[in-house]
């Protein structure tokens, strides 16, 4: 398992929780499909669906968040959508050189070193802050 759903942090608005928990349902199949690799057409085929299944959720994750935040003039808005863009520029690039390469070791290293990383720090950080706007309509900052 690379991440289990109770030790993600949680936020202030349920959406966003079930959302997260999701995409680590989504993440720890791929990260199985990753360890149990053989080499074969299927198992490209398999770690191809699930990764585009992880890459439209994280589409549809990410709209849904900014979609609230224009709603509720976020002031960070700019800030929080530029991480989203950001990421997932970056998740299209790795399946992109994974479809070109089927180097499982780069595939593997990137959800090891990467993506926990990263989804856990986003949430703790930029999703807490959010979140709490959502709940409160009040930035920490006081904007």
């Amino acid at each position: 398992m690379l991440l289990a759903v109770e030790e993600i942090p949680q936020v202030e608005m349920e959406f966003m929780n079930k959302t997260h928990a999701e995409e680590v349902t989504i993440l720890n199949e791929i990260f199985e499909a990753i360890l149990n690799y053989d080499e074969t057409q299927e198992a490209n085929d398999k770690l191809d669906e699930l990764y585009t299944t992880w890459l439209e959720h994280t589409i549809e994750h990410f709209k849904t968040e900014e979609v609230k935040m224009q709603e509720m003039r976020f002031p960070p808005y700019m800030a929080h959508k530029g991480e989203h863009d950001r990421a997932l520029q970056e998740m299209r690039n790795i399946f992109s050189t994974w479809q070109q390469q089927r180097d499982i070791k780069k595939l593997k290293i990137y959800f090891i070193e990467v993506v926990p990383a990263w989804l856990e720090n986003h949430i703790a950080t930029m999703d807490t802050i959010t979140a709490r706007f959502f709940s409160t309509g009040m930035s920490p900052c006081g904007i």
